[in-house]
């Protein structure tokens, strides 16, 4: 069996039960470098991931005879690899166990409901910034080729007065949340989740 296990942000303690038990009994751990060295005390087989999915779907699909747990960062629904996962292997080849996700947390950390939210991502797409910006809240999971930067650049022609939220290494000892407007962004931010509120004055 394959559980897509939920890591949840970096903090140890956001991690949920059943992931943990998931972990301790699992018998190949898999997942990128950062993941794997949250558990250093696994002492089963670990698999590194490097190659493109399809590389990683014929690897897992070797080991489907043993409980392997794949670890996805925060919820492994959403934009994660959770996804490709469930559309490859069976639903009796497979489980998948959520997390918290960043997304989640940084609304939790801003005291911020998440109601009426569109969660997007710019992962390897370009974003309709229309659609985008006609939303009066709007999460994004990005990337180094449209961050937070690239986003405050579309607000300035969009909305002007909408407001950012940047959250980077959410869960990490490193984490920084800054709220900005769009002239204020920067152009370079570690790993982060970007809110964008258009309430319009």
């Amino acid at each position: 069996m394959i559980y897509v296990v939920g890591t949840g942000p970096g903090d140890p303690n956001l991690q949920t039960l059943a992931a943990q038990r998931l972990i301790d009994k699992a018998e190949v751990l898999v997942g990128w470098p950062r993941l794997l060295s949250l558990y250093p005390d696994f002492s089963g087989e670990r698999v590194e991931l490097s190659g493109s999915m399809e590389a990683t779907m014929e690897l897992l699909s070797g080991y489907l005879p043993r409980d392997v747990v794949v670890l996805a960062s925060g919820d492994p629904m959403l934009f994660g690899i959770g996804k490709r996962i469930c559309e490859h292997f069976k639903p009796d080849e497979r489980r998948c166990v959520p997390g918290i996700s960043a997304v989640q947390m940084l609304f939790s950390e801003v005291g911020l409901d998440m109601n009426d939210l569109y969660i997007t991502s710019s992962h390897g797409k370009q974003p309709d910034f229309g659609f985008l910006f006609a939303h009066r809240k709007v999460a994004l999971v990005t990337d180094k080729v449209i961050g937070p930067y690239q986003l405050a650049q579309e607000a300035l022609k969009h909305n002007p007065a909408c407001t950012f939220i940047v959250g980077e290494n959410l869960g990490y000892e490193e984490q920084r949340i800054s709220v900005l407007k769009p002239e204020q962004v920067q152009q370079d931010y570690d790993m982060n989740v970007v809110v964008i509120l258009n309430e319009r004055q």
